[in-house]
C-alpha cells in the first residue's frame, strides 16, 4: 500500500516554532563550541520527535529527516557533545516511534556530497558526511537497508561519464556497512546528467545500489523511456519497497517565464502513479505536509495504491 510522505519542515508546527534545522554561523560555532551545538542538537531532535508524532496523528508514515539535524556535525562526533546521552535518548525515542508504527524515515544529503568527484578532498568530505548520516540512523535503531534510505545523486559527469561511474562505485568501498547498506542513488534533472537507465547500468547492476525514481527529473533525462518504463526499471533494483519522488513544476501554476521548469510547486494535483511498483511516494512540494494532506483529501487516497491516470512520455 502506497504511503505518501514529505521532507524536513512541517509548516503547521513551524508556526509553533517546532523545527529541526536550528544552526549557527561558523563564527558562532568557533566561539560557543560543542556546548551550544549540543543545545541546538537536543532541541532539533526533540522537535523531530514532535514532528513524527504529528505525522502519526495525521496518518503520515513516510518522512525525510533534514540533514541539518546536528549543527556543524562535520566537526565532531555525536559522542563528543556534552549532552550526548540526552541527544541519543531523543534519537532513540524517534527510532522507537518509527519501529513500533512502521514509519519510514530517510535522509537526502545535500548536493555537496559528491562521492564521484575527481578531487580527493571532496570525496573525503562526502564520505565523512555520509558516515554522519549513518551514525544518526544507527542511533535511532533504524534498519540497515534501503528501507531507511540515504539517498544521493552522483551529481556531475566531470566530462567522462564512464570514469565518473567507475569512481562512484569504487568509492563505495570507503563507506561503512552503516552507510552502504542504506545508500540509494537518484536520477538527475539535467539532460547531460544521470538518467534512470544509466544509473541502473552503471551503479545498480555493478554495485547493487538501488535507484530512486524521480518523476519530475525523468522529464529532463528520459532517454526515450516512458514514465512507467523508467519507474519499473528503477523499482526492479530494490529488494525492499521502492521509493518514488513526485513533484510538479512551478511553471504549471504560474506564468513567470523566468521560473526554472525544475522548480517545485507549492502543492501537487497528480494523479500520482506508482506504475504497479508498490512504491512509497515522497511528495516534494513547497507546502510539505499540507501538500500531502490536500492531495490525499482531493484524490480520496490514504495509504492506497495507484490512482488511474495517463502514462505519458517524460519528454
Amino acid at each position: 500500500m502506497t504511503r505518501y510522505g514529505y521532507a524536513a519542515m512541517n509548516t503547521t508546527l513551524r508556526e509553533e516554532s517546532v523545527r529541526t534545522n536550528r544552526g549557527m554561523r561558523e563564527a558562532t560555532f568557533e566561539e560557543r563550541g560543542l556546548p551550544y551545538a549540543g543545545e541546538l542538537a537536543e532541541k532539533n531532535c526533540s522537535d523531530l520527535r514532535r514532528i513524527v508524532e504529528w505525522n502519526l496523528d495525521h496518518d503520515i508514515y513516510f518522512y525525510r529527516i533534514t540533514s541539518d539535524l546536528l549543527p556543524w556535525y562535520s566537526r565532531y562526533s555525536l559522542g563528543d557533545l556534552p549532552n550526548a546521552a540526552t541527544v541519543r535518548e531523543e534519537l532513540e525515542a524517534v527510532g522507537e516511534l518509527a519501529t513500533v508504527n512502521d514509519v519510514r524515515l530517510t535522509f537526502h544529503p545535500n548536493h555537496f556530497v559528491k562521492l564521484a568527484s575527481p578531487d580527493e578532498s571532496v570525496v573525503d568530505n562526502a564520505v565523512g558526511d555520509l558516515e554522519n548520516h549513518g551514525a544518526l540512523m544507527d542511533a535511532m535503531g533504524l534498519s540497515r537497508t534501503p528501507y531507511n534510505a540515504i539517498n544521493v545523486h552522483i551529481g556531475a559527469h566531470y566530462g567522462d561519464k564512464e570514469a565518473t561511474g567507475e569512481r562512484f562505485c569504487g568509492n563505495l568501498d570507503r563507506l561503512s556497512e552503516s552507510v552502504r547498506s542504506r545508500l540509494t542513488v537518484e536520477n538527475d534533472d539535467k539532460e547531460s546528467l544521470w538518467s534512470v537507465p544509466e544509473l541502473v547500468e552503471t551503479v545498480a547492476d555493478e554495485a547493487g545500489i538501488p535507484v530512486t525514481y524521480d518523476e519530475l527529473h525523468h522529464q529532463f533525462t528520459s532517454r526515450g523511456l516512458t514514465r512507467r518504463e523508467a519507474a519499473r526499471l528503477a523499482a526492479d533494483t530494490w529488494k525492499t519497497t521502492p521509493i518514488i519522488h513526485y513533484s510538479e513544476s512551478r511553471r504549471l501554476y504560474e506564468t513567470d517565464s523566468t521560473t526554472r521548469p525544475q522548480n517545485h510547486s507549492d502543492y501537487v494535483r497528480g494523479p500520482i502513479l506508482t506504475y504497479g511498483t508498490g512504491a512509497d511516494v515522497m511528495i516534494e512540494a513547497k507546502m510539505k505536509e499540507r501538500a500531502v494532506l490536500r492531495y490525499r483529501e482531493r484524490n480520496d487516497v490514504n495509504s492506497k495504491s495507484d490512482t488511474p491516470g495517463d502514462d505519458a512520455r517524460g519528454t
